[in-house]
């Protein structure tokens, strides 16, 4: 560390939110703005969103292609082709049960088998957002119930017309886009 560059100490804070004032509240997320002390002696306005952490969920089917989803995506106003993902916005409800919910929800299908990809924040610049990344295989049916504000179509695709969609725009989702390579990467090296 440079002699110009003070370590900041980390705010006090509650578990997953910086202190700050509550600007804006939702069903999904709350919004806060802070004054942040910055090493050159400034202070800086920062907004930052406490959002819920989430599940994205890579569905296999028995012929190995991957259940994808189109669905309408009104802040950026296109159908997007999406892995199922969703809020872990359930009381006391394990990550497991909400990749398992989830799933049927979106799908129709639940899983027999699921295996944890990855996990990480989506947005960390301005958004707290931490999503588990699951593969699901040995699928079997459960009753599809899309939320109330979802439109949502079903489709199947190979994992290498998947990749083709990452490489020619066809997806433009970024956690689509990071499940299914990661997918892909695990069932490359055998682990089916």
């Amino acid at each position: 560390m440079s002699p110009q560059m003070k370590k900041l100490d980390p705010p006090e804070k509650e578990p997953g939110r910086l202190p700050g004032k509550k600007v804006y509240s939702s069903r999904v997320f709350e919004v806060f703005e802070v004054d942040v002390p910055l090493p050159n002696g400034r202070v800086s306005r920062q907004s930052w969103i406490d959002h819920r952490p989430c599940i994205a969920v890579v569905p296999i089917d028995s012929e190995g292609r991957l259940i994808l989803i189109r669905q309408y995506r009104p802040a950026v106003d296109k159908v997007l082709v999406e892995i199922p993902a969703g809020n872990m916005d359930r009381e006391a409800e394990s990550v497991e049960a909400c990749v398992q919910r989830e799933l049927a929800e979106e799908t129709g299908f639940q899983a027999r088998r699921l295996v944890k990809l990855f996990e990480g924040y989506l947005t960390p610049g301005y958004c707290n957002e931490y999503m588990y990344y699951y593969l699901a295989s040995d699928l079997f049916e459960a009753a599809a119930t899309p939320d109330e504000d979802e439109s949502i179509e079903v489709m199947r695709v190979s994992i290498d017309q998947a990749k083709r969609m990452v490489e020619d725009g066809g997806i433009e989702d970024s956690k689509t886009a990071l499940g299914i390579c990661l997918a892909g990467e695990y069932l490359k090296i055998g682990n089916r």
